[in-house]
């Protein structure tokens, strides 16, 4: 397959994670998360999330999205989530279906939500005939490749807690957002109250492999249990832990979302001298949304893949 611009996903394992995984196939080492790179991998995300943080490895994103619902949500409850979250559209039903509870849209500008958004669809409070929002869940980077600034995300994250209500972050990009936004992991999660990451490894560079991070604890209680009954404990875990604890040291991680906005913003500075090119947003992740004229379309793929939205 020749070069593309469809996705993240189609690029390659970075050679140190790779390197990682080679080394952790040594002699034997116990299973289900008991092994030493799991407890080396728990240890790093702490030191970036903060000392209560509590990990779950899952082997892809939708099952951290799911399990982060399910740990979060009774079925008589409902998340709110943009209308174009991967939640919602890529998700092939699965937070529904597994968890029983409800998905709620709001429409967005710019793939981001808005306080007074959430307010007209938080209605119906304690009546037993409707259902009963409970979570806000966040893309960051959004399916646009846009970020919530700071300000925008304290502001969300106070009227949630005013409402009690749990604040999910999807971050299968978040180490790209960490670097649009120059802040550290923690200072845009923990410290603004977010209450469980959906902390996405297989988009920056991994072989496979995502975490659920719970910022807070009590959330955690009958994760393992949900885990299992959901198919997605690895056994050989030390083969996704022993990724990220590669992927978090050294900067690694910095590194990987630092080259993937480089290449994205010399890819939105061209296109936007291009004649007949519209770029829908504004860079601010590792991803560019532009219109082109339709006769491009065929003759650009028999050279580049690329999506059509």
């Amino acid at each position: 397959m020749k070069r593309g611009f469809g996705s993240d996903n189609h690029s390659g394992v970075h050679p140190r994670l790779l390197e990682a995984i080679t080394k952790a196939n040594v002699q034997h080492a116990p299973s289900y998360g008991t092994d030493e790179w799991t407890a080396k991998a728990e240890k790093a995300f702490r030191e970036h999330f903060g000392p209560k943080t509590e990990i779950f490895f899952v082997f892809n994103g939708t099952a951290a999205n799911v399990l982060s619902l399910k740990a979060s949500l009774k079925s008589f409850q409902a998340c709110y989530c943009a209308s174009l979250a991967h939640l919602n559209v890529d998700e092939c039903g699965a937070p529904e279906y597994l968890t029983g509870a409800k998905l709620i849209t709001v429409p967005t500008l710019h793939g981001k939500l808005h306080v007074e958004d959430l307010k007209r669809v938080h209605l119906r409070r304690g009546d037993q005939h409707s259902v009963q929002g409970k979570v806000v869940s966040l893309t960051q980077p959004t399916e646009l490749g846009t970020l919530y600034s700071m300000e925008e995300l304290k502001e969300i994250i106070a009227w949630a807690k005013s409402e009690n209500l749990y604040v999910h972050m999807d971050g299968a990009r978040l180490a790209n957002a960490a670097v649009g936004l120059q802040k550290t992991f923690k200072e845009f999660t923990t410290d603004l109250g977010v209450d469980v990451v959906s902390f996405g490894g297989t988009k920056n560079g991994l072989m496979m492999g995502e975490a659920v991070l719970f910022l807070n604890p009590a959330l955690a209680k009958d994760f393992k249990f949900y885990r299992k009954q959901m198919a997605q404990l690895p056994s050989k875990t030390r083969f996704i832990s022993a990724q990220f604890v590669e992927y978090l040291s050294n900067d690694l991680w910095k590194e990987i979302a630092t080259h993937s906005c480089e290449m994205a913003e010399k890819l939105y500075q061209g296109a936007k001298l291009l004649p007949g090119v519209e770029v829908t947003q504004n860079r601010q992740s590792n991803a560019v949304f532009a219109k082109i004229p339709q006769p491009w379309v065929k003759v650009l793929r028999e050279k580049y893949f690329f999506y059509v939205w």
